[in-house]
């Protein structure tokens, strides 16, 4: 996982900032101090005003007050810019919205501060965001950074604000998580002075606050509104402070289903400029996805709950599974599949959870022979890769997939097809094959939960799936004693019958015999 700093991108109204006029604006309750500290920062180079921690500090400060008062009005016309704008269309927008274009400069300001801090010259000065961010005799987070979640909070539409906003927070509280108080990078030569520790308890409430804020994102279908949370999210995703928070929250959920989502909506041979520019950047933000999950199978070994949300409904596994089928780009691949080799050898004997049922290894690697990983992987090993990663990623998934899916009963192989919902026609799907194991689909608890999912699989959007399923409740109503009752009870015919008049002729016979073995008590006569 690389430790490279992520940089703000210009703000699209940044050719107005040198215009910015500091006393008419008395609504940012300025003191005649603050107005002159921003103006020195604007005449010297910015590692002068950096120099003194303290001095830094103060000027930090006075940017977030400068934001906490100016993003009263974060949605105004500023906002609703996208594009860079030219000089003219820049000093528009500071007539038209100053408050605007303040909010902007703000960010921007502390975009570069945090990024000169995490630099080399920054370590060789003894300065850091941890000793300019984190303040008094306990290094607490200092109280402004408040201004940054107000932003983040309340500025929708204003992707801009948003997405640096938290960026610029999630390495504000990077600095205080204890798995990034290493040595500095080779090369670089730190001062001699005494280091002050970030107080990490001062930045977990921060920490729960962004996270939550990017999981509220991740629920949205909009690529624009997901796109304001992928450098803050995949920041976080570099210390395992960050991953822990993340995956508590119930994160691991929402970025499989975007995954899923993203996927889907992908152009696979994009001809013109504009959807093929379009595409390149889905591809972009379905890497970034890709590499914050790829990031969370580190914590596998080291939480039960993290396994467990990881194992849950299959759809973690199957959005790594379906990536790596549809090969969008190479760099998605390698991530996906750097994922999935993660997976396939996580360990429950590492904290384990006493109460809970075992998740480990081979329960990942079940869910990956039902999703058809195995198929995929074979298809990969014929190809030409140029990165040697991928290559041994592709060589031990395919190993471990063979060893396990030997060891594996064809029920077993059946029953994860089911569970994860990923049905495909096989010898599991014939009626010698329900004749010798109609009497397993009551389950360990007698609560049928393989024929309530085959129902629930009578609605799937894909058609061969929803064919599938009426065939295997078909032939679970022949073979298993009173299956025809059984099935009705748990609203199998209604679901069925709703299929007959389906425009699919395939989906359409399978429903039809699937409606006639539950009426018919000797089908094989019927045939």
């Amino acid at each position: 996982m690389s430790s490279k700093v992520a940089s703000i991108s210009p703000s699209p109204v940044a050719k107005a900032f040198k215009h910015i006029q500091w006393d008419p604006l008395s609504s940012l309750r300025l003191t005649p101090q603050e107005t002159a500290l921003l103006r020195m920062a604007e005449t010297n180079p910015i590692e002068y005003t950096l120099g003194d921690a303290r001095d830094a500090t103060m000027y930090v400060r006075v940017l977030l007050k400068l934001l906490a008062e100016a993003s009263v009005n974060v949605s105004g016309q500023v906002a609703r810019i996208t594009e860079e704008c030219n000089e003219n269309r820049a000093m528009d927008a500071l007539d038209a919205d100053p408050l605007g274009v303040v909010t902007h400069y703000a960010i921007a300001k502390l975009g570069e501060i945090i990024s000169t801090l995490s630099s080399p010259w920054a370590a060789e000065n003894g300065v850091s965001v941890g000793n300019v961010f984190y303040a008094g005799s306990e290094c607490l987070l200092i109280e402004h950074w408040k201004a940054l979640l107000r932003v983040i909070s309340k500025g929708k539409g204003d992707s801009y604000a948003q997405r640096s906003a938290a960026l610029s927070l999630a390495q504000i509280l990077l600095a205080a998580c204890p798995s990034q108080r290493g040595r500095p990078a080779r090369g670089v030569k730190v001062a001699t002075t005494s280091v002050r520790i970030p107080s990490y308890a001062s930045a977990i409430e921060p920490l729960e606050a962004l996270t939550a804020w990017i999981i509220t994102q991740l629920k949205s279908s909009n690529a624009v509104t997901v796109g304001t949370t992928v450098p803050a999210m995949m920041t976080l995703m570099g210390a395992t402070e960050g991953r822990q928070i993340f995956a508590a929250s119930g994160g691991i959920k929402y970025l499989s289903r975007q995954l899923r989502q993203r996927e889907k909506k992908q152009s696979p041979s994009p001809t013109a400029s504009g959807p093929e520019r379009k595409a390149n950047s889905s591809v972009q933000q379905l890497y970034e996805l890709a590499f914050c999950m790829w990031c969370l199978t580190y914590e596998l070994n080291n939480f039960a709950d993290v396994r467990a949300d990881f194992a849950k409904d299959g759809i973690p596994v199957m959005a790594l599974v379906e990536l790596v089928s549809s090969a969008p780009r190479e760099k998605v691949v390698r991530v996906a599949l750097a994922a999935l080799r993660n997976l396939a050898t996580c360990s429950a004997d590492v904290n384990p959870e006493p109460d809970a049922p075992r998740i480990d290894s081979k329960v990942f690697l079940g869910e990956m022979i039902a999703c058809g990983l195995m198929k995929a992987i074979g298809l990969l090993r014929d190809r030409q890769f140029t990165d040697p990663d991928i290559v041994d990623d592709v060589e031990s998934l395919h190993k471990l997939l063979a060893d396990n899916f030997k060891e594996m009963t064809r029920w077993e192989v059946y029953q994860n097809e089911v569970e994860t919902g990923q049905l495909q026609w096989g010898s599991t799907h014939t009626d010698a094959f329900f004749k010798e194991n109609a009497k397993m689909m009551e389950g360990k608890d007698g609560d049928f939960k393989l024929v309530k999912i085959l129902i629930s699989l009578l609605s799937s959007k894909d058609e061969d799936i929803a064919a599938i399923a009426c065939y295997d409740l078909g032939e679970f109503c022949r073979y298993y004693p009173n299956g025809r009752g059984i099935a009705k009870r748990l609203g199998a015919k209604d679901m069925a019958m709703s299929l007959i008049e389906h425009d699919n002729p395939e989906l359409q016979r399978h429903a039809l015999q699937c409606v006639s073995k539950m009426m018919v008590q000797n089908w094989e006569y019927v045939k």
